[in-house]
């Protein structure tokens, strides 16, 4: 995991990141709740951050790309141009998901985003790579979607950090937006989502070692 939150694969030398939920705080401000305009800089400046320190030369987003299908057209001159020059920098490839569908009746980011490939799904190495993990499924599998988090209480101290929830041969992985929220990773939509599964576990980065905290037993 890189940032705690991406997913570095060193054999396509490629970086998976989902839930990037660009342009949400443009999309509250219609709504008539203000907020600092500045998530998608955040968001892309730590997309681009996490390319440093991997030399990643492939990005895969694992959609929810944009808020709603109508982010690419708010993003500010600043925010475009960051994309623009992450997208030119690497093989950049959207996966949709359904946020990006959202008000869009063109169909998703309809090539309104600078640069990058625009797919539905894809298979990378063996790996199906989606949005929203689909039930039931065998073949091994990375998807987004439920922005899971984990709470642990360490020394009475409360503590709430982004995870990714693994089984045998499939993951979730957290949002790495800079303006997204999360769902227990042990949420019965999460245990759903991955079945078959006997068991999942959450990741959790710590002290430059991957933690796997068991989250449930028994699953069917």
């Amino acid at each position: 995991m890189v940032d705690g939150r991406a997913l570095f694969w060193p054999k396509e030398n490629a970086l998976l990141v989902a839930d990037l939920h660009l342009e949400k705080a443009s999309w509250y401000a219609r709504t008539g709740q203000p907020l600092p305009p500045y998530d998608s800089r955040e968001t892309l400046e730590r997309v681009a951050n996490a390319i440093r320190a991997t030399g990643a030369r492939r990005v895969f987003t694992l959609g929810d790309n944009f808020h709603d299908g109508e982010g690419p057209d708010r993003l500010e001159p600043h925010a475009r141009g960051m994309l623009d020059a992450l997208t030119r920098a690497v093989d950049w490839v959207w996966i949709t998901g359904n946020h990006d569908e959202k008000h869009a009746p063109e169909g998703a980011l309809a090539g309104r985003a600078p640069g990058g490939t625009q797919v539905t799904e894809l298979e990378v190495g063996g790996v199906l790579l989606r949005h929203q993990a689909v039930a039931g499924e065998t073949r091994a599998e990375l998807s987004g979607h439920f922005h899971p988090r984990i709470q642990v209480t360490l020394k009475g101290r409360r503590i709430v950090r982004p995870c990714a929830v693994a089984s045998a041969n499939r993951m979730v992985l957290p949002a790495f937006g800079a303006l997204t929220a999360g769902m227990s990773a042990a949420d019965p939509a999460i245990r759903a989502a991955l079945q078959p599964a006997s068991t999942a576990d959450a990741i959790v980065p710590a002290a430059g070692r991957m933690l796997r905290i068991p989250l449930w037993k028994d699953a069917a």
